[in-house]
């Protein structure tokens, strides 16, 4: 109890009990609703089953505005946030305690300071948020298995959480435990790419036509020619955070348009989904 109350993950005995708790019927069932997890052979899948047993063992899951959670919800959202640490330590999901689920997207006030110094207060729609120390904040409507393939809420915010794990939201992650990976190197594959991506969505802003509304979906086809969503342009944080969701659902365009932060990205998680989901021999033809 203790434990948790710390923020620290369960003991291996309870989470060895929540694992045999997980019956093999509903775990292929919420595996099969997700697709990309596609792919994954007979020790991913065991491991990506433990680590989703510490999940649930460890982290305690609230529904809000009488969003009712069953085993099947909660699953669901623990097999998508232990697909990140799947090759990694859990203990980088420490120091928070909680997941609370809306049942759809809710709203989070927000205060920016502009150039001027003026202080702007107004209220955003959200998916998902990740508090430094807090809890991570869900929407099921867009956590739940059938949404677009190139998005995910919840590997998108557990991914803010790994960011967070060793300070501030800047979008470079602990790399003590890669030897290969430095922060100077990740730091400047990470801003340059970041600043690409910029220039990239500057361009595909000045050419939609100026009568289509560029925040409306009839904007769509034009934003669609990008290799993420135009939100990784909001900051490194941001960046590394969209990056990630698409590097496990979706990781052809980001692999093509940006090949460096792909490799650093597959060196960090351990993982390779583009090979995964594809297969050896369609990637080796790429």
């Amino acid at each position: 109890m203790f434990r948790w109350l710390a923020g620290r993950g369960a003991r291996p005995s309870r989470v060895a009990e929540t694992l045999t708790r997980i019956s093999p019927l509903g775990w292929r069932r919420a595996r099969t609703s997700l697709a990309f997890l596609d792919g994954l052979d007979d020790r991913e899948d065991e491991a990506l089953r433990a680590r989703a047993a510490w999940l649930l063992a460890s982290k305690s899951f609230s529904g809000a505005q009488g969003m009712v959670l069953d085993d099947d919800i909660m699953l669901s959202i623990a097999i998508q946030a232990a697909l990140p640490i799947l090759e990694l330590d859990p203990v980088l999901y420490e120091g928070w305690t909680e997941i609370i689920v809306y049942p759809g997207g809710f709203l989070i006030p927000r205060t920016e300071v502009d150039d001027s110094g003026v202080v702007h207060e107004y209220i955003q729609e959200a998916a998902g948020e990740a508090w430094d120390g807090g809890p991570v904040i869900l929407s099921w409507e867009d956590s739940c298995p059938g949404m677009p393939q190139a998005a995910n809420v919840v590997i998108h915010e557990f991914a803010h959480k790994l960011d967070l794990y060793g300070g501030e939201a800047d979008g470079i992650p602990v790399l003590d435990a890669h030897p290969q990976l430095r922060t100077r190197q990740w730091r400047g594959v990470l801003t340059s790419t970041f600043e690409r991506f910029e220039r990239m969505v500057t361009e595909v802003e000045d050419a939609i036509p100026r009568d289509v509304d560029p925040e409306s979906e009839e904007a769509d086809p034009w934003y669609g020619s990008l290799p993420l969503d135009p939100y990784a342009a909001t900051d490194p944080a941001e960046f590394f955070a969209v990056s990630s969701e698409a590097f496990f659902v979706d990781p052809l365009p980001l692999a093509k348009a940006f090949p460096g932060w792909y490799g650093l990205l597959q060196a960090y998680y351990r993982q390779d989904p583009l090979r995964r989901l594809l297969g050896p021999v369609n990637v080796d033809r790429l």
